[in-house]
């Protein structure tokens, strides 16, 4: 079944290669490259745009279905068992249908843009398109965002490989897919751009910015096709900043801070605790029971969650708190207070477990959910004590948390501000936005060096930044570098057997001596170590290679070491050749001179646009 699947899905590209290949011949006489960059930067945002429209409008059907129609008609209990279905059923299509595991959206991007040159694969175009509506319409408490870029993402990468693009053309084409997909959801193309230089890392240069702002021009067009007017936000801004309530945007960026240090460490405990649980039946079962528990107790967890935050910023917040299991009256004020909190700590356990589970879904919609609920509450809880003689706008602060929480967890600050400036449809929370969100952005990277997208991939060493040296050194490929013509020794061979089986068969000046019992490295011999008695016969039974070997001046392993760790072993040892280990084993050599030459052709081709 699967190879008939794929097949299907690779034919019109086999039975048209002809056609491409002419295609191909005349856009190369008739069409600047350039130009069919921005023709392309057009297309992958027309597509991101339809892919945000179909994952939306899929998830919500289902939602709708689901929550409006079986919970209403029938009975609460349903709660408990949807988001277990729903995960089931994306287990399902998983193991039977993509037959591959694939892990959430925009990490597995950022890893394919750094280690595999952009390159995606094809089930990628629609793996989340089959299992995030399942997840997130089921109940899984996470968003589409990340799913909906990842998709997009793919597509590009694709079309980039099928007009054989380079490598650098085909990253910026996987940044022009995000920010129409971002620019579709939000009706926010200024924020779309931003996302995708700093999340992405792109260097903004002028080769680059007109595909963005092509690209992000198709998403906002196509939302406004299929959605006209209408926003995932319908709200406009009521009141101004005044200087009275600086202190509490310090106070409130500080709680942000909190918050988003929060969700990234209980984020990464429970992506930890599950990657700790072999089993994926397990993992399913496990976190989609603990998620149908606390979605059956706390109905406003429930999906995406962009009806609780319309409820925040238009301060409907009755629809949100009435609804608590334990019944508590709320018209008491320290009882709504509590229930808002409860929502913010929640929250992320309830995503956590959909993706520790097994589910596809992003963590962008959280950040927003979280943001506007404690910005409420905090509104809330000042008013509530009547610290100053005005109200603070507590719809106001639920947008300001947004951007906070948004911009602490993503690491990205311009991104959060411009998204809420956007979506409010102007800027005069502008400057309450920039003290929150600096404050939360300052003190989040103090503790938290790198955002949940980043923070696997920094891990492993696999995180492009905007810092060009390190992004150049992520990007090159540790084990294309790897010599292997050494002829190595063992400890027990004698001088003579190393003049003539080893020194006399290489053109090398270095030899690994290797324990033939576990191929482990025991040590080095330089031909400088044995050229004093090389000559003298004498001394060739009596001498043996553990007598002449020395320790290597660094040792490289495969397994740990990333490329900025071999750079800074060299510098230290001033060696020109390395011994390379894996699993404590030997398997060859890195050279300086190879090294630095790989380096610097991967600097041009990083720099070209």
């Amino acid at each position: 079944m699967q190879r008939d699947f794929f097949t299907i899905f690779r034919m019109p590209l086999t039975q048209k290669k002809s056609v491409l290949t002419r295609f191909l011949l005349w856009k190369t006489k008739h069409i600047a490259p350039q130009n069919f960059v921005y023709i392309l930067s057009v297309l992958v945002g027309l597509i991101a745009g339809l892919g945000a429209v179909i994952l939306k409008n899929t998830t919500h059907f289902i939602q709708h279905l689901m929550e409006g129609k079986v919970v209403g008609e029938y009975h609460h209990a349903f709660y408990f068992l949807f988001p277990i279905i729903g995960l089931s059923i994306t287990f399902l299509i998983k193991k039977y249908v993509i037959r591959r595991d694939f892990g959430h959206g925009i990490p597995t991007t950022l890893r394919a843009i750094a280690k595999k040159k952009g390159i995606m694969k094809r089930y990628s175009m629609f793996s989340a398109l089959l299992t995030a509506p399942f997840t997130v319409g089921f109940g899984g408490s996470v968003g589409l965002e990340g799913p909906t870029v990842s998709t997009a993402a793919a597509i590009s990468s694709n079309i980039s490989r099928l007009f054989h693009t380079n490598q650098s053309t085909r990253t910026l084409l996987i940044s022009c897919a995000s920010t129409g997909a971002i620019a579709c959801i939000f009706k926010a193309p200024i924020a779309a751009i931003i996302f995708a230089i700093e999340v992405f890392s792109l260097d903004l240069t002028l080769s680059s910015l007109l595909p963005l702002l092509l690209s992000s021009i198709s998403g906002v067009l196509l939302s406004y096709f299929f959605y006209g007017a209408d926003t995932i936000l319908p709200f406009e801004l009521v009141g101004r900043f005044a200087l009275y309530q600086v202190p509490f945007f310090i106070v409130f960026g500080i709680l942000t801070a909190l918050t988003s240090i929060y969700f990234t460490k209980v984020y990464a405990f429970f992506h930890d605790f599950f990657d700790s649980i072999q089993s994926p039946i397990k993992r399913l079962l496990l976190g989609g029971l603990g998620l149908g528990v606390i979605v059956f107790f706390v109905p406003p967890l429930y999906g995406e969650g962009f009806d609780v935050i319309n409820n925040m910023v238009t301060g409907n917040y009755m629809d949100t708190v009435s609804n608590n299991f334990l019944h508590l009256e709320i018209s008491n004020e320290w009882v709504v207070v509590g229930l808002l909190f409860g929502l913010v700590l929640f929250k992320i356990i309830a995503s956590a477990l959909t993706f520790g589970a097994g589910g596809i879904g992003g963590i962008f919609s959280p950040s927003l959910y979280m943001g506007s609920v404690l910005g409420f509450g905090f509104a809330r809880l000042v008013n509530t004590f009547h610290v100053i003689r005005y109200e603070l706008s507590e719809s106001n602060f639920a947008l300001i948390g947004m951007a906070g929480v948004l911009g602490g967890v993503l690491q990205a600050p311009l991104t959060a501000i411009f998204l809420i400036a956007e979506l409010t449809g102007g800027y005069k929370l502008f400057i309450p936005l920039m003290i929150t969100v600096a404050i939360c952005f300052a003190i989040t990277k103090y503790f938290l060096p790198y955002s949940v997208y980043s923070m696997e991939l920094a891990r492993k060493g696999d995180l492009i930044t905007h810092d060009k040296d390190q992004a150049v050194l992520t990007l090159m490929n540790m084990e294309s570098l790897i010599e292997t013509k050494f002829v190595p020794v063992n400890p027990e061979m004698n001088l003579g057997e190393i003049v003539h089986k080893a020194v006399v068969k290489s053109n090398r000046n270095i030899f690994p001596v290797i324990d033939k019992s576990d191929n482990s490295l025991q040590g080095v011999i330089l031909l400088d170590d044995i050229r004093p008695v090389m000559f003298n016969q004498d001394l060739y039974e009596e001498m043996t290679a553990a007598d002449v070997m020395q320790n290597a001046p660094a040792v490289i392993d495969l397994d740990e070491d990333r490329m900025s760790d071999v750079m800074q072993k060299f510098q230290d040892s001033s060696a020109w050749n390395l011994p390379v280990i894996s699993e404590n084993k030997y398997v060859g050599f890195i050279s300086k001179s190879k090294l630095l030459t790989a380096y610097r052709r991967k600097l041009i081709t990083f720099t070209q646009q």
